[in-house]
């Protein structure tokens, strides 16, 4: 994202609305000026603030008159009354970061809008997490912190020491170059995004020693780590498998989703075309 500086009257509007706080009005220049390093794309300033398209000249005019007269002159603060902001033509590798930030845009690898993975949360259709096992998603960056993919390098790193199986369709595994190792694309690793989702699949007499891994990376780096558990309930609709194991470490546990399990598996030996036609 950039901010056209001939159009930018510095009104601050714009300095709240960024998650990452990477705009800032530039004292020498009188103007937004956004931070590159810092800006994950997200196109919060861009789709969040009104676009009132006023002369800039007019507005600069009527600000500087108001100083003048030392009257107190507060702009609507989800405005940007020049339409100021203009979005970059991203290319590779900055265009991950609007992949990874901008809830709008479908991940290539997945097709899958936001951070780009379906997760557990389709397991009443896909059967991905089976009684007794736990999909874990280890979630870096959110809420307004971000994540560097050094940060999320690190983390793959460690439980792929483990030996932990990193789901196929996801994101951040298809941007491994060495899934065995955890290992990410060079190119990426200083590119910063608004979060990402790391997702694995264990049985449950491993939860305790991946989170122990994941509590040990969290404190070598500077983010925000969340731990999402799904399991499969029993005949009646409990977990008294996983549960316990999460109770035990110390957790608080607050059942986040529920599928009703209204779908239902597509065997692999028929083709989902015949399959819908039956139904």
């Amino acid at each position: 994202m950039k901010i056209n500086p001939d159009k930018c009257v510095a009104c601050g509007n714009c300095t709240y609305v960024c998650p990452m706080g990477a705009i800032y009005i530039d004292p020498a220049r009188q103007r937004a000026t956004i931070n590159d390093d810092e800006c994950v794309e997200c196109y919060t300033c861009f789709n969040g603030l009104s676009q009132e398209h006023l002369p800039p000249t007019l507005v600069r005019l009527v600000r500087k008159t108001f100083a003048a007269m030392r009257i107190r002159f507060d702009p609507e603060p989800d405005v940007c009354p020049t339409a100021a902001f203009e979005p970059n033509d991203l290319v590779w590798p900055r265009v991950v970061r609007r992949a990874f930030s901008d809830p709008r845009v479908p991940h290539e690898s997945t097709g899958v809008e936001g951070r780009g993975t379906e997760e557990v949360k389709t397991n009443d259709i896909t059967g991905r997490v089976k009684l007794g096992e736990a999909g874990l998603t280890i979630e870096l960056g959110r809420p307004g912190v971000g994540v560097r993919f050094h940060e999320i390098q690190e983390m793959c790193s460690a439980l792929a020491r483990v030996n932990v199986a990193f789901e196929k369709k996801n994101p951040i595994t298809s941007l491994m170059t060495d899934v065995p190792t955890g290992t990410l694309r060079e190119d990426i690793l200083d590119e910063k995004v608004m979060s990402a989702i790391i997702e694995i699949k264990v049985t449950a007499d491993r939860i305790e020693e991946i989170i122990n891994v994941v509590r040990s990376v969290e404190k070598r780096i500077s983010t925000v780590v969340a731990i999402g558990v799904g399991v499969r309930c029993d005949p009646d609709g409990e977990d008294r498998i996983v549960a316990p194991i999460l109770e035990r470490l110390g957790y608080n546990l607050e059942r986040a989703k529920t599928n009703t399990g209204m779908g239902r598996v597509i065997p692999l030996t028929v083709e989902p075309e015949k399959e819908l036609a039956k139904a």
